[in-house]
């Protein structure tokens, strides 16, 4: 059976932006389900793809997708921090282009490790398995004051400290361990004519929060840029693209204080009408590109 892929967001105008029709050596950081590594393997048949990811399962079916393009492509199973590792493991001193396409993925949400709102799993949220911290630790471990700041501050939800009162009460009884069960919980707290008829849940900013916190997402990002940036030759770009206000903010303020970089977006490039019409999940996308000084 043909394996069905989603369909990866800007990756036209991320193509574009990377100047990949040119030909070189480019860095996938986040590969997920290998869309825009197999377009930088398209756009010239000179290109070479170093890809990363956190996420073993997401791995192996991206090797399945980029069997044909052979020795053109490496994959390694890391985080995106560790590209310095990487390219010195790849023999590579610097590189043409590196892309960033941050966040959950559309496999993490069909998934089974608790990153949707919408089905009962157990809540985990592991982006890499191999670590220990899960989101059933988070929280049904934490104080009621640090799950009140990272639902705060990583999910902007103005309900925080009722939310993890309420989480701090039920664990009391029982321990939280499904994502139904905490969905449930926010849904509960939130006043029901905020979010009632809706499509987006009540408790999405709550699973974004808990899922960056879990991950070290925001960590990730701000080593994992400039780490990049130093090994862009003159004239070579790096784009980013983020899902949310949030990690907007944090990327454009690292852009814009890259030495020797200059911000080629100023405002961040979007999805058009007709990709969003086809893809929904593309909606909030921003990319954001900066390009070394020759």
């Amino acid at each position: 059976m043909e394996e069905i892929y989603h369909p990866p967001v800007l990756l036209k105008e991320s193509i574009e932006m990377l100047k990949a029709k040119e030909g070189g050596i480019f860095v996938d950081a986040t590969l997920g389900g290998g869309g825009h590594t197999e377009a930088i393997l398209k756009a010239n048949p000179e290109n070479r793809v170093i890809a990363i990811d956190r996420d073993e399962e997401a791995i192996e079916r991206a090797i399945r997708r980029l069997e044909p393009f052979g020795d053109r492509v490496s994959i390694y199973h890391a985080n995106f921090s560790q590209i310095g590792e990487v390219l010195e493991a790849e023999g590579v001193s610097e590189v043409n282009g590196v892309l960033f396409d941050l966040g959950v993925s559309h496999f993490h949400l069909r998934g089974e490790r608790g990153f949707t709102v919408w089905k009962e799993q157990p809540l985990d949220m592991r982006m890499d398995r191999r670590q220990k911290l899960t989101a059933k630790e988070v929280v049904n471990e934490l104080s009621e004051r640090e799950l009140a700041d990272i639902i705060f501050k990583y999910g902007e939800e103005r309900f925080a400290r009722k939310i993890a009162r309420e989480i701090v009460r039920r664990r009391k009884v029982k321990p939280i361990e499904t994502t139904t069960e905490l969905a449930k919980i926010v849904e509960e707290v939130i006043p029901k004519k905020l979010w009632a008829g809706r499509k987006k849940h009540p408790a999405i900013k709550t699973f974004q929060a808990i899922r960056i916190f879990v991950n070290k997402e925001f960590d990730e990002i701000e080593k994992g840029i400039p780490a990049a940036a130093e090994f862009i030759k003159p004239g070579g770009r790096l784009a980013v693209i983020t899902f949310h206000s949030l990690e907007d903010r944090l990327v454009k303020n690292i852009l814009r204080n890259l030495e020797g970089f200059r911000v080629i977006t100023k405002k961040p490039i979007e999805p058009t009408p007709e990709e969003v019409k086809q893809n929904p999940a593309a909606r909030s996308a921003k990319l954001r590109v900066a390009e070394r000084e020759v």
